[in-house]
């Protein structure tokens, strides 16, 4: 919320299912209005009396009624949304509207009604550390990249004091990335449904991909899951799900933009080359689809992607389980157990798992969780 300009008249907030949408458009109407306030409306398109009314028509209305704040949940359940914001946007003036939409959603890219009026912001799951100030009650502000590795020993002495994060970090690698884990059902199959939800609805409904492919998509993405982070093989995967070659890279492009898997690239290479390595999105996935393949080298690379992505480009270094960040910092993950067998070089950084201290270019990977 402290990261959104809310001068802004249009403002779009994207995420996947289960990140917590919809109670973020309700905690905003929360924080800044009276509940008898009637400035301040919040729907959601899921409700079949939108089947009869479009959003501008509705939204018109409210405002001659004196609305100012509309809160928009799953747009893109309405047919036309884009061309329909415009409207209100038009037709309006003095009217916010805040909507909230699937992470598949491309804003501007696909929808050029809104270029230059929407204002998007990517709503993520719980880092590490709000993770971990959320159980401990703690209040650890986040850190810059640039602030972990010029000042991470000093940083440890103010945390490890107050919390001994380790503790805390494999129940996060587990089950910390999604809010839904305080709630009293079992975590792995909310997730399972989370993800049939995001591919059955948000990417056949969103791409308009005919449902007869669903299951090509549900197999590939199993494949590229139980695969572990490697370079996929796209015509083995184009057999096994009998399709061609192009089909499949777009499939893993709707994948990623679903925030389901992150493809890592070289320096200076993009979609629509094959990724150098694909690997899920974030842990808590690999131990919802397959937890009895999941390899802890894997998982933490995993959450070593997973947190830079939000800020950093993350792409593939030289050699196996280094990474370039921002095309010149250079980090290997490594077990600590392990690490006396590796000849230190003097232009990496080695983000060290099972263990929380650290010396020089040495960071402990949890601290990693730190940076959002």
């Amino acid at each position: 919320m402290d990261e959104v300009d809310w001068n802004d008249r249009m403002i779009g907030i994207k995420g996947t299912r289960g990140i917590g949408k919809t109670t973020f458009l309700l905690q905003y109407a929360k924080e800044n209005f009276d509940a008898n306030d009637r400035r301040c409306l919040y729907v959601n398109m899921n409700n079949f009396y939108f089947q009869g009314r479009g959003i501008s028509d509705f939204a018109s209305d409210f405002y001659r009624k004196g609305g100012r704040v509309l809160l928009v949940d799953q747009v893109f359940k309405e047919p036309n949304w884009s061309k329909e914001l415009r409207d209100c946007y038009d037709n309006c003036p003095n009217l916010k509207i805040v909507f909230t939409g699937s992470s598949v959603m491309r804003l501007k890219e696909e929808n050029p009604e809104l270029n230059g009026i929407v204002r998007s912001y990517n709503l993520r799951g719980f880092s590490f550390r709000e993770y971990l100030n959320l159980l401990t009650g703690n209040n650890f502000r986040p850190y810059s990249l640039g602030e972990i590795l010029e000042s991470h020993e000093s940083i440890l002495r103010q945390i490890l004091p107050k919390v001994s994060p380790s503790k805390y970090f494999n129940e996060y690698i587990h089950h910390g990335f999604y809010p839904f884990f305080q709630e009293h059902r079992n975590y792995s199959e909310n997730l399972l449904k989370t993800m049939n939800m995001v591919t059955e609805v948000d990417i056949l409904l969103i791409k308009q991909i005919e449902l007869r492919y669903l299951t090509k998509i549900k197999k590939l993405f199993y494949l590229l899951a139980v695969d572990g982070s490697k370079s996929p093989n796209i015509s083995q995967l184009a057999h096994s799900i009998s399709t061609s070659r192009a089909t499949v890279m777009n499939y893993i492009k709707y994948l990623s933009d679903a925030r389901l898997i992150n493809m890592i690239y070289p320096v200076g290479q993009d979609f629509p080359r094959k990724p150098s390595k694909i690997m899920l999105h974030n842990s808590n996935l690999m131990f919802a689809i397959y937890p009895s393949k999941v390899e802890e080298q894997d998982v933490m690379e995993t959450f070593f992607v997973n947190s830079l992505w939000k800020d950093h480009k993350v792409n593939q270094g030289n050699r196996d389980t280094s990474y370039t960040v921002d095309e010149r910092l250079k980090f290997k993950v490594c077990d600590a157990n392990e690490f006396g067998k590796i000849k230190p070089s003097p232009d990496m950084i080695y983000v060290k798992y099972n263990t929380e201290i650290s010396k020089g270019k040495q960071i402990p990977i949890w601290l990693l969780g730190f940076l959002y």
